[in-house]
């Protein structure tokens, strides 16, 4: 078990369970070295997006990295004002020039905007077919969503990426992927680090002499949720990756289950501001 651990993906394509998520790592430098970093260490799945504006870094991190790029995952989505069925054409192909790369392994709706997740993901449809996406899936869906989706589209979704830590376990949105093929992929996975001090969390830490990060990130792997804990920090970036060689008893896993406490971090999509 290692960085190259892979789930497969409903079509068959293999994913790498953990990967580094570059929200907010700022374009240039900063995304650049996070990474470069990442692939030194052993990374091999890079979850990037057209809203964070940070491809180009990305792109050329993977290029000077001398990395075959059949060896790597790089997932990116379609912001909410790109959305429609020729806008996310167009779109995609502006974030596969940023990316220099000719395909990209999973391509996302990021949010489902009313009125237009529907064209949208069949824009995504089409793409897949192409062979410049090796997956395609969505972000931020419910199941409600998910259900309206599966009714007019052909293609069920590979991943449903959503914010998810041990005090949001997104326990239905969990189980209506399990029913329909849909792996669940956590981003915020350590809870923006915000409960760290948690009682359950520290014992854990304590117990197998782990860091709580590390224990959040462990039980999202033996849990089979994808999850790309951020950092541009090396260091960081090593700490939520060493988590091989210990694992989680029953027990734990259950007390870990019982910190949910439907607490987001981020908008539920059903009241997010897709205008704005």
């Amino acid at each position: 078990m290692s960085l190259t651990s892979t789930l497969t993906l409903n079509n068959g394509t293999k994913i790498p369970a953990i990967g580094l998520g570059v929200y907010k790592a700022e374009p240039g430098d900063e995304v650049y070295y996070a990474v470069r970093s990442a692939l030194e260490l052993g990374y091999r799945h890079i979850d990037t997006a057209s809203l964070y504006a940070n491809e180009e870094g990305v792109g050329q991190a993977i290029k000077d990295s001398g990395i075959p790029r059949e060896e790597l995952f790089v997932t990116t989505k379609v912001w909410n004002d790109e959305q429609g069925f020729k806008e996310t054409k167009e779109a995609f192909q502006r974030s596969l020039e940023q990316l220099q790369m000719d395909y990209v392994d999973l391509y996302l709706v990021h949010w489902p905007v009313t009125g237009k997740f529907i064209e949208t993901y069949k824009a995504l449809e089409d793409i897949y077919r192409s062979g410049q996406a090796k997956a395609i899936g969505v972000s931020n869906f419910e199941p409600h969503h998910l259900e309206e989706l599966l009714k007019e589209t052909k293609i069920v979704p590979a991943v449903n990426q959503v914010e998810l830590h041990p005090q949001l376990q997104q326990k239905e949105v969990r189980a209506f992927g399990e029913a329909h093929q849909i792996l669940t992929e956590a981003w915020a996975p350590l809870g923006k680090a915000r409960y760290f001090d948690h009682p359950v969390l520290t014992e854990l830490a304590e117990k197998y002499d782990k860091k709580p990060s590390q224990i959040i990130v462990r039980w999202q792997y033996q849990s089979g949720i994808i999850t790309i804990p951020k950092s541009v920090h090396k260091e960081r970036q090593q700490e939520n990756v060493d988590i091989f060689d210990f694992e989680l008893s029953a027990k734990d896993i259950h007390k870990i289950e019982q910190m949910d406490a439907n607490h987001r971090l981020g908008k539920h999509p059903d009241e997010f501001d897709y205008e704005a």
